[in-house]
């Protein structure tokens, strides 16, 4: 199988850990569209250098973290020299209905307002991601880990009950 087929298989197979980052990080769905385009293209570049040392989905989600982490700093750095203000867009949500789905649209709007590492935090946590496994990925202690993921629950409930 060729380098390329095997890529796109993969990443077809988990292309909905890079959509859910996507829009954790970017609340305008260009700006998510744009994220998704370059978290798979980081993916393309690295993905010679997989060794499989680790599952497929963990060395992507570390990707499209780290990824999505540059890509706002870019965006932010951007949006200051070009002097505008950002606007909490609504994110287009032609495919959802319903009580469920406006519940989630709540959620998904209180996470965009988490910093970085909270919400990768919280990204793990929704992937059911171990605290251990959590704190490897993020490079810090697991007490430290579990520190602050429960703040940034606790974040996450006061801004969705608002």
């Amino acid at each position: 199988m060729s380098l390329e087929k095997e890529f796109l298989e993969k990443i077809e197979k988990h292309k909905g850990v890079v959509f859910k980052i996507s829009k954790m990080y970017m609340d305008d769905y260009d700006d998510q569209k744009d994220l998704f385009q370059e978290i798979t293209f980081q993916a393309w570049k690295a993905f010679p250098n997989f060794r499989g040392e680790s599952e497929f989905s963990t060395w992507l989600y570390r990707i499209a973290l780290n990824t999505a982490i540059i890509f706002l700093k870019y965006e932010k750095k951007r949006s200051f020299l070009q002097n505008t203000e950002t606007e909490n867009l609504k994110v287009e949500t032609e495919e959802y209905s319903g009580e469920k789905d406006i519940k989630i649209e709540k959620l998904y709007n209180a996470i965009h307002q988490l910093n970085a590492i909270d919400k990768a935090l919280i990204f793990y946590y929704l992937e059911n991601y171990s605290g251990k496994e959590m704190a490897e990925q993020l490079g810090i202690s697991e007490v430290n880990c579990r520190v602050k993921l429960n703040r940034a629950k606790e974040k996450l409930k006061q801004m969705v009950q608002k």
